[in-house]
């Protein structure tokens, strides 16, 4: 007589919808190109500035782009001490002070978007890790305890600028922005990297090493914008959500996140580490597995969205600046010369 065996159920397998194609890294290379391009005009066009009076007039005359003062984020933040303080908008430097409002705005309301989208530094950071994962394999992931570590030492950074500019007075910050050196902290910015010494070329040489074997290096952990950037997301009304019903358990997510987030094991992704840079959703093969969503009625928020938000939020407080007459610093040429 024949054995008679139980009947072996096979474990039901998902069945998986597979993703339309998706648009969002296109819209974010995009963006994420555009801008540093403008930042590589808008230095070009402040050297030429510079050198017309470095030259004594002798050089082509070139004027001054207010957009450099993006890369003065001190003064930009002494600037919005005095706005909030006195409730008017200061004389000298005040379009770094209009960029800094952008930037915390966007971070506001599409997370820390202004890292993953538009910020300079962070392109370049993003392909050197790339090209370290290219030529290595992979990249290098600290033990945990010390990436937490780390990552503090930006936000402690913001608490000594925050602590420094918030003992000043408005009447000493004024003096400062207003006294000698304060005119000219562009100017001053520029020569830093025009005559680096050895020992600023020693620590560019260091954040370049560490910035391709450890993904996103600087940006992690010194960065002094990606502090406030950060700190101000976590009011941000907008995540990644994952439906575990729809979820196919690939991982593709978590190894496409540059943030090293475990994607592919939280429901919702809330952390200050996350640029909505839409990487994951990218990479996601199942349909609607991975999206992100709005905390009401977990409501689908589609990349071009995303895209729009940013440039009508930069572009928009930029041009109240412009309309206001606030944009452009009223220094005169003999203040340079």
């Amino acid at each position: 007589m024949s054995a008679i065996t139980a009947p072996f159920k096979t474990p039901r397998k998902k069945l998986v919808k597979m993703a339309a194609p998706d648009h969002s890294q296109a819209l974010q290379h995009a963006l994420q190109l555009g801008f540093p391009a403008l930042n590589v005009w808008t230095g070009i066009q402040f050297y030429l500035f510079v050198r017309y009076y470095e030259t004594g007039g002798r050089s082509a005359f070139a004027a001054r782009p207010a957009g450099v003062e993006g890369w003065l984020p001190i003064a930009s933040l002494m600037n919005l001490k005095i706005l909030l303080a006195a409730g008017r908008v200061p004389g000298l430097h005040a379009a770094g002070m209009f960029l800094l409002i952008a930037f915390v705005g966007i971070s506001w309301v599409f997370r820390t978007a202004f890292c993953a989208w538009l910020c300079p530094v962070g392109t370049v950071s993003e392909y050197l890790w790339r090209f370290g994962r290219r030529i290595c394999g992979h990249n290098i992931r600290l033990p945990r305890a010390l990436d937490i570590g780390m990552r503090s030492l930006k936000y402690i950074l913001l608490g000594l600028f925050l602590y420094a500019v918030g003992a000043m007075p408005v009447a000493a910050i004024r003096a400062f922005l207003e006294g000698p050196y304060g005119m000219v902290d562009d100017v001053k910015m520029l020569n830093l990297f025009r005559f680096l010494g050895l020992g600023g070329g020693i620590v560019m040489a260091i954040l370049v090493i560490a910035s391709i074997f450890v993904q996103n290096s600087r940006c992690r952990y010194l960065c002094p914008y990606g502090a406030p950037m950060g700190a101000v997301s976590a009011a941000s009304p907008l995540g990644i959500r994952r439906d575990a019903n729809l979820c196919i358990d690939c991982g593709k997510c978590a190894r496409a996140c540059p943030a090293v987030l475990p994607v592919d094991r939280l429901v919702s992704i809330r952390s200050a580490e996350y640029t909505g840079c839409l990487e994951c959703t990218a990479a996601c093969p199942a349909a609607g597995a991975l999206f992100l969503s709005t905390p009401l009625r977990r409501k689908r928020v589609p990349a071009w969205v995303v895209a729009a938000g940013i440039a009508g939020l930069f572009l928009g407080i930029c041009g109240y600046a412009h309309w206001t007459g606030h944009w452009n610093s009223d220094l005169p040429s003999r203040a340079y010369f």
